[in-house]
């Protein structure tokens, strides 16, 4: 077991890759501004003219496979980027109190948790094929929702406010978010290997949990903002906090539409039996 655990460490901490990575503004890929907005607003105009074009859907012997394998590759890469930052974290927090907030001025985004905050970023690109796969199934104009593209979009400005601004917090969102995406990949993964599995509101309802937490963790990290030094990124955090509170209600909202909706129908047919 400990020769398990050396092997993660090492692998997934202290590798000369990872231990001694540094996000550097206009030189990391990815990590200036024009190449984020040129990025977003490629997204944005693919999924709008696909959107409204008229392709034919792709076969399902053809979707399926190729839907099975960008899950699985997302579902696995979640799965690394939760015990990888939950690893980082806990080797390389002089204290606890780092876990929540970071010292001001002191924190430059180099090193483990900074690396594993990066290649959620990344990932965060990968997954805009989910609204390629969405048009290319054929029923993009039932599934394809503002709440999707809202989420695929803006969630990649937060990730790129983590590392530029060397946010508080970010281990805690990264390992909450990267295991709530391990569950959901793991459904969409069933789905398209044909065995839908009767979890999904679970998938929702760990989402809506998610949020909730962030802002329970929040308080926490405020109180050490406004009592101590400060904590680093505290103007990304409010970026994420507006966000995060946005993704709460639409949530919510897309929680009682779906899931009321669906428990009147069954009250209906219990009636009828």
């Amino acid at each position: 077991m400990h020769s398990l655990y050396s092997t993660l460490h090492y692998y997934l901490v202290d590798h000369p890759t990872i231990a001694q990575f540094q996000w550097i503004q206009n030189q990391t890929p990815f990590s200036s501004l024009p190449s984020l907005t040129l990025t977003l607003l490629t997204y944005l105009s693919l999924t709008f003219l696909l959107h409204r074009s008229r392709l034919p859907p792709l076969p399902s012997s053809l979707l399926r496979p190729i839907s099975a394998a960008h899950n699985l590759l997302l579902l696995l890469l979640s799965l690394t980027m939760a015990l990888a930052c939950s690893l980082s974290a806990l080797s390389q927090s002089p204290n606890p109190k780092h876990i929540f907030c970071f010292p001001i001025n002191q924190t430059p985004p180099n090193g483990p948790i900074f690396f594993w905050a990066y290649i959620f970023y990344l990932s965060k690109l990968l997954e805009f094929v989910d609204t390629l796969l969405i048009i290319l199934s054929g029923s993009g104009k039932r599934r394809l929702s503002f709440l999707h593209v809202y989420h695929h979009a803006v969630v990649v400005v937060m990730c790129y406010l983590w590392l530029s601004t060397s946010q508080s917090l970010l281990p805690v969102a990264l390992v909450t978010n990267s295991a709530v995406h391990t569950l959901m990949y793991a459904y969409y993964l069933l789905c398209a290997l044909g065995r839908r599995p009767r979890w999904k509101r679970a998938v929702t309802d760990c989402q809506i949990v998610q949020f909730v937490f962030s802002f329970a963790v929040s308080g926490l990290m405020l109180y050490y903002h406004f009592t101590g030094l400060g904590c680093s990124g505290i103007w990304g955090w409010c970026f994420n906090a507006v966000f995060n509170a946005s993704l709460l209600g639409l949530f919510v909202d897309f929680h009682a539409k779906n899931y009321a909706r669906r428990r009147k129908k069954e009250d209906g047919e219990n009636k009828l039996d």
